[in-house]
């Protein structure tokens, strides 16, 4: 696990990561990384000297299971409130099944899923603020309901999701193959580029620091 910036951390947790924020009020998480990794998350918050029951919040930035593996199991033990967008809600809940556009991703998921759980907050719009000092910018394409989130600290922390991924400290597309609409995918990640923020993190890939912003406006200018 590394510190992005003061106060947040990265883990990698597979081919994917999630990421603890220390706030004044407790531990957030934005995701929650592949099922049955609940042990190496809670060893992680052991190591800046948190526990499990010092997460209060989990922000989920989409449906997949890669994201949402272990939010039912963390939901339970700490006692934390989960938030996700309501186009994803139903997904996570168990409500619905999820939409599967990709042959791979629909062969994994019946070998792997994510327990289902009850959401606890609804996001429904775009610039809303679901915690202090976080602010939720809908970004679909990766999932109807997928929401990336902006912490305004150090210049501004994007927590991207799948909205686009970190390589080699440029900014670079996410998995286009489990994407259920291209094109509002490539839309949302000029949103993002409109915004201000100096570092970005990713689903899948390495953190940008440093006018990160200026990278995702690289990237925009290359989609159609």
């Amino acid at each position: 696990m590394r510190e992005v910036v003061d106060g947040v951390f990265e883990l990698s947790l597979g081919f994917v990561n999630m990421h603890l924020v220390v706030t004044d009020d407790g531990v957030v998480l934005v995701d929650t990384g592949l099922p049955r990794r609940s042990a190496r998350i809670e060893k992680a918050l052991q190591s800046i000297h948190k526990s499990i029951g010092e997460v209060r919040s989990i922000l989920l930035t989409h449906h997949h299971f890669d994201h949402t593996g272990n939010v039912a199991d963390l939901r339970t033990r700490s006692g934390a409130r989960v938030f996700a967008h309501a186009a994803d809600a139903p997904v996570i809940s168990g409500a619905i099944r999820p939409e599967i556009t990709s042959r791979m991703v629909r062969l994994v998921s019946r070998f792997m899923s994510a327990e289902p759980t009850k959401i606890d907050q609804v996001i429904s719009g775009d610039g809303s603020e679901p915690l202090p000092g976080f602010t939720a910018v809908h970004t679909p394409g990766h999932t109807r309901g997928h929401v990336s989130y902006l912490l305004d600290r150090d210049g501004g922390v994007l927590f991207a999701g799948d909205a686009a991924a970190g390589r080699k400290g440029a900014v670079s597309s996410a998995p286009r193959a489990a994407a259920v609409d291209l094109a509002e995918l490539d839309r949302s990640v000029a949103k993002l580029a409109s915004h201000d923020f100096e570092y970005a993190v990713f689903g899948h890939g390495q953190a940008v620091t440093g006018k990160a912003v200026e990278k995702f406006r690289t990237y925009a200018a290359t989609l159609p």
